[in-house]
């Protein structure tokens, strides 16, 4: 079959998204499928890749998100897939390509929407009023138009589950297990951020308002205030950048930058003690799991899908700076071999393998023959015991 995918506000070297695209792609090769994606950029372009053919078009920048770029032209868009000729089509974007639904029903090709992100969420940073009467009414209408509707996670399906959507499928995503692992820790990475008697934090994502890596950066003063020798290295770029920059001004937070190599993004991961993930609107959180897949326990938002994500392998906590230390101290109460073979093994739940198969399974794609591994049971921690101040000084430099 040909699958045709599509998607909007993709940067153009990194982000889960683009991970997820080209996983996925790869996944739909191997099992014997053609996959063409079709996304935006700053020129035309038509090659051959290991996730198949990869069309660009050019597409506006998007103001203030970082690099995010989208396809406006619909007409053109529109006769390409025409002359691709897809069998299925797979979208992700609820907004800018929600047309394609009815493009795909008037010619009778099955779609599916891929929601990768809280709706409700993302309008809530962007400060829309009503934001869920607004999201409700959306989402309707995407499940209308769109033959079937595919979640990553039970947070991400939530805001459908409530308007009773009968064409909901929940599919994990997935981690490159051999890419991001344990063994990538290196001496050397951690050295050339911290010392050996500090603590080494990391944050991986893109420096955007929806991220939240202020929060970030604050919990480092928090550390510090409770007597906690911590660093924190920020992998990624953004908009936020400066403004970042000049908050962090004296504190110790180094900014690596964009990192493209996935191998270095690994050893930077597996060699940090603990992962931050403060985004109160993420819907999987692939930056996470790759820390857990390296060994590396994460402190997420629990407002966001993360916790689901992470079962008992991180610690959820309110989205303040105070919460976030208090995250970090309870993963430093465990032993660091503890610590890291349990985001190790929580990480294993979620290979690609598993994701591609499901996403197959939900075009009705997959092969009689092929099974379906398990997907992992969502695991929401008991809301972590906040410290009296002061408390367990003594206690605050067990990382080793």
């Amino acid at each position: 079959m040909r699958i045709v995918r599509l998607a909007n506000f993709v940067t153009m070297h990194t982000g889960g998204l683009r991970t997820a695209l080209r996983q996925l792609g790869e996944g739909y090769q191997k099992a014997g499928h053609e996959a063409v994606l079709i996304v935006p950029g700053r020129r035309h372009a038509d090659e051959i890749t290991s996730q198949g053919r990869v069309i660009t078009l050019p597409g506006a920048p998007v103001p203030r998100t970082g690099g995010y770029r989208v396809m406006a032209g619909r007409r053109e868009l529109a006769r390409l897939l025409d002359s691709l000729e897809p069998d299925r089509i797979e979208v992700s974007d609820r907004t800018t390509l929600r047309w394609t639904g009815n493009w795909a029903r008037q010619r009778g090709v099955p779609s599916m929407m891929v929601s990768h992100e809280s709706l409700a969420g993302l309008l809530g940073v962007w400060g829309m009023p009503k934001r869920d009467a607004l999201a409700d009414r959306l989402n309707r209408r995407t499940a209308e138009v769109f033959d079937t509707i595919v979640c990553t996670t039970a947070f991400a399906a939530a805001e459908f589950r409530r308007l009773g959507v009968p064409n909901l499928v929940e599919v994990p995503l997935g981690v490159d297990l051999d890419v991001f692992h344990p063994s990538r820790k290196d001496i050397g990475v951690r050295s050339r951020y911290a010392r050996p008697d500090e603590l080494l934090l990391v944050y991986a994502s893109r420096l955007s308002a929806a991220k939240r890596p202020e929060l970030a950066v604050d919990t480092i003063a928090a550390l510090r205030n409770i007597k906690i020798p911590a660093v924190l290295v920020m992998s990624g770029d953004g908009t936020r950048r400066a403004a970042l920059a000049y908050r962090a001004a004296r504190l110790p937070v180094r900014f690596a930058g964009h990192i493209a190599e996935r191998s270095e993004v690994a050893s930077l991961m597996a060699s940090a003690d603990v992962s931050l993930a403060p985004g109160p609107v993420e819907t999987f959180g692939l930056a996470a799991l790759e820390a857990l897949a390296c060994g590396t326990p994460v402190v997420v938002d629990e407002q966001s899908a993360l916790p689901e994500v992470i079962g008992e392998a991180g610690v959820a906590v309110p989205g303040t700076a105070e919460a976030f230390a208090d995250g970090v101290a309870q993963l430093l109460e465990r032993s660091p071999e503890e610590r890291r073979t349990a985001a190790r093994a929580r990480a294993e739940h979620f290979g690609w393998p598993i994701a591609v198969n499901g996403f197959l399974n939900a075009h009705g794609l997959l092969a009689e023959t092929a099974t379906v591994p398990a997907a992992p049971q969502p695991l929401r921690p008991a809301a972590p015991k906040m410290r009296e101040p002061g408390a367990d000084e003594a206690g605050t430099a067990r990382y080793a």
